[in-house]
């Protein structure tokens, strides 16, 4: 995502030292400091940007700064994570009250990269127009969840459209571009889950429903939806 974002941006993400002067280093903002933001934050540091992160979930700061990069706070009041270590869904109130708390740091920033998906529901929106109304001509926004629902209020799933000067890409199915990987790490995940529940005596795949793991991805069973986060979808 963070090389998307610069080959769209106007300008260079490291910092130089040239004979016509310095040039300043860009600024990367990242929302969300889960797995895909961790590797963002590593990533824009890596080119050489000024890299700033912003997660509900204070206990990640640690793992943000460990990388180089600034954690950006904003009193959300009781947030927490999951029991598998995501961030949980906001109210409407706390959503509001961080797009005002990041606003500034986001017209500061040349890229931005949103994370936040919520597994099951419309993501939440973190990026109002007025917000973009408030970045430089010519910065880039990354809506890593634009194909259901979107962070950035204008993202188009599936395109990169161009909304107040600002470059909003929302093209989506990133695994796609990067197929050679996706295709072992998909393969490697199905081999784990076959291999870890083959019984070799019985030279059958054998459930376990008590199993934490085949409760965690098991969707229906019998007739009726088991996976709790589905079944709050359709109660």
């Amino acid at each position: 995502m963070v090389l998307k974002a610069a080959n769209q941006l106007n300008r260079i993400l490291p910092m130089m030292m040239t004979p016509a002067g310095t040039i300043k280093p860009a600024k990367v903002f990242v929302i969300g400091a889960g797995v895909a933001g961790l590797q963002a934050i590593a990533t824009a540091k890596r080119l050489g940007a000024r890299v700033t992160a912003f997660d509900t979930r204070e206990v990640v700061a640690e793992q943000v700064e460990s990388l180089g990069a600034t954690f950006f706070r904003i009193d959300l009041g009781e947030t927490g994570q999951t029991e598998d270590g995501y961030a949980r869904e906001l109210t409407p109130e706390q959503v509001v009250r961080q797009q005002k708390g990041q606003a500034e740091e986001i017209a500061k920033s040349d890229i931005v990269i949103t994370t936040a998906q919520v597994f099951g529901r419309k993501p939440p929106l973190l990026v109002s127009t007025d917000t973009i109304k408030g970045m430089q001509p010519g910065s880039v926004i990354v809506d890593m969840a634009a194909e259901t629902g979107g962070n950035v209020e204008g993202s188009v799933a599936g395109e990169v459209v161009e909304l107040h000067g600002v470059t909003i890409i929302g093209s989506g199915n990133w695994a796609e571009q990067v197929c050679r990987d996706a295709s072992n790490m998909y393969s490697n995940n199905l081999f784990n889950l076959v291999d870890e529940y083959w019984d070799t005596e019985k030279e059958g795949f054998v459930l376990n429903l008590a199993d934490e793991i085949i409760t965690g991805c098991l969707i229906t069973h019998a007739g009726d939806i088991v996976n709790p986060r589905i079944r709050e979808q359709y109660a």
